[in-house]
């Protein structure tokens, strides 16, 4: 009876070890190989560096400092910037890229020519060789009213220089630089400013306030960086904020966005694209 029960045994592990093993003229799975931790490296490296190449050369973030486009945008909106559309083409990129010349009425990100390494965000109303002037505070580009309903409404102030450009001689109270002071006459004809070649002529859809090329000149060509594309967040901002360099200062906003990000994130206007 022992002996039955030792033969049961044996033919029950037997069957046991058989399942297990795979069915003859089958090849075993072989085992996953560990990433070793130089491949993770790699791996992480990868990422960032295309990351680095996106943020680089195609899309940049930029923080609209001013209210200088309101209504079109706010100080705090954080948009996501095109920097590819405009850049200058390549011929063995172009198929693949959609490049395109810059037009009246695209908003740009750009250099200041007034400040240097401050970025400034302003909706091109002059191409080269075109011909404008303001008159009562409307815009005449090549002898044409422009209808432009994206300006904001006018405050009801009125200033001869700004409104009547550029044929008003500016005063030292419009605060125009020295070199556009010593150049602007160069570029008038008749009661036009002609626009030069590879120079674009900038103001803010705020136009009563917008320090822009009234009072600074012309954007060169390669100051320009790209077109906002979307707003991705928006924050009640103060308008000043881009002007506190101190540590101090910058901290305490920080604080204050984490405790308020909630209440002071202007949600209906996050993923709004820019027109």
């Amino acid at each position: 009876m022992a002996s039955q029960k030792e033969n049961l045994k044996k033919n029950n592990n037997s069957a046991a070890i058989a399942t297990a093993e795979p069915p003859a003229g089958t090849k075993a799975k072989p085992k996953k190989k560990e990433e070793s931790a130089l491949e993770f490296i790699a791996s992480i490296a990868a990422v960032f560096v295309t990351g680095l190449f996106i943020i680089t050369f195609v899309v940049q973030a930029f923080e609209i400092p001013s209210k200088s486009m309101v209504e079109t945008l706010l100080v705090g909106d954080h948009v996501f910037v095109d920097r590819v559309r405009f850049a200058p083409d390549t011929n063995w990129m172009k198929f693949a890229v959609p490049y395109r010349q810059i037009r009246r009425g695209d908003i740009v990100v750009f250099l200041s020519p007034a400040e240097a390494g401050l970025f400034v965000v302003k909706r091109i109303r002059g191409v080269p060789g075109d011909r404008l002037h303001l008159r009562d505070g409307k815009l005449y580009v090549n002898g044409q009213s422009q209808n432009e309903p994206f300006v904001a409404p006018h405050d009801g102030s009125y200033k001869a220089y700004r409104d009547n450009f550029p044929n008003v001689p500016a005063t030292d109270f419009d605060q125009v630089t020295p070199e556009w002071r010593l150049t602007m006459n160069s570029h008038i004809q008749g009661e036009d400013l002609v626009v030069p070649p590879d120079r674009y002529f900038a103001m803010g859809d705020n136009r009563d306030i917008s320090y822009d090329s009234r009072y600074w000149g012309f954007i060169p060509r390669e100051n320009i960086i790209g077109r906002p594309l979307f707003i991705y967040w928006s924050f009640n901002t103060p308008e000043d904020q881009y002007q506190k360099r101190q540590l101090s200062e910058r901290a305490a906003f920080i604080a204050h966005v984490i405790l308020h990000f909630f209440d002071e994130t202007r949600w209906r206007r996050t993923v709004n694209m820019v027109r």
